[in-house]
């Protein structure tokens, strides 16, 4: 009888809130005999590994690796095994700007199977917390996922001319270092200054907080708020659709920014 390929479950923990979990990662969390995790995956949801579970943090900052990339994709080499249940936890999902798409190449190399299970993103959670829809008839008809840091920290130069669409609603990932960069392309492409954003600091945390301002003043307002990642970037004319600014106590507003504009 042939033996089972050793498997690593490649788990999205979703944007910070233990009650976002999927069933699915829950279960495996809670039946894991090894638990590889990322510096995303909010303290909640480590909270529910049981006792006695290999917990090895592999957390990643910009200018700061625990573990290199690469040697995260040999240490889950060296923990598959067909009699055990390794968890690799990553921050929102696997395969939207979590690298899982590298890791899971790189385990099949070594004849190493990949279940991989989805988690909410980052940009769904956040936006849905902020009360900001994606989309929105006759407001925008289309949504664009951006990493707003390249890798080995190369330049940030993308294609302003087709993401300054103002039936499309960006969604930033690690931008804030380059928001005024991003802002500044965007405006020069046809963007219009007015254009609203929205920055949700640590979103679904119990620490969250939502910064609403323009696109010609935005970098100044993520400086003036000390703004500081986790943070993720919306920018479109949905973000004026939000909640109004009363019923969101910890949203921060800035002083002569436009008000939200009409759902009409």
């Amino acid at each position: 009888m042939t033996e089972a390929p050793p498997l690593v479950h490649l788990v999205g923990a979703g944007p910070g809130d233990p009650d976002l979990l999927t069933v699915k990662a829950l279960r495996l969390i809670q039946s894991a005999d090894v638990v590889v995790y990322d510096r995303l995956v909010g303290d909640g949801i480590l909270d529910l590994i049981p006792a006695g579970t290999t917990r090895i943090s592999v957390g990643k900052e910009s200018g700061h690796h625990l573990l290199p990339q690469d040697e995260i994709n040999d240490l889950l080499v060296s923990l598959a095994r067909p009699d055990r249940t390794v968890v690799r936890l990553k921050g929102g999902d696997p395969f939207v700007f979590g690298r899982g798409g590298e890791e899971a190449l790189y385990l099949a190399r070594y004849g190493v199977a990949v279940e991989v299970v989805p988690g909410i993103t980052a940009a769904a959670g956040c936006a849905a917390m902020a009360g900001i829809p994606l989309t929105h008839r006759d407001v925008a008809r289309s949504v664009r996922l951006i990493t707003g840091h390249l890798s080995e920290d190369r330049a940030l130069e993308l294609d302003w001319d087709s993401l300054a669409d103002p039936s499309c609603t960006l969604v930033i990932y690690m931008g804030v270092a380059t928001i005024g960069r991003i802002a500044e392309g965007l405006m020069a492409a046809g963007l219009p200054p007015d254009t609203p954003v929205a920055v949700v600091e640590r979103g679904t945390s119990g620490a969250a907080r939502t910064l609403r301002s323009v696109l010609s003043a935005i970098g100044g307002a993520v400086e003036a708020w000390h703004i500081r990642p986790p943070a993720l970037i919306i920018i479109g004319k949905v973000v004026g659709l939000g909640l109004a600014a009363e019923t969101l106590s910890d949203d921060a507003f800035l002083p002569n920014v436009k008000p939200l504009i009409s759902a009409e």
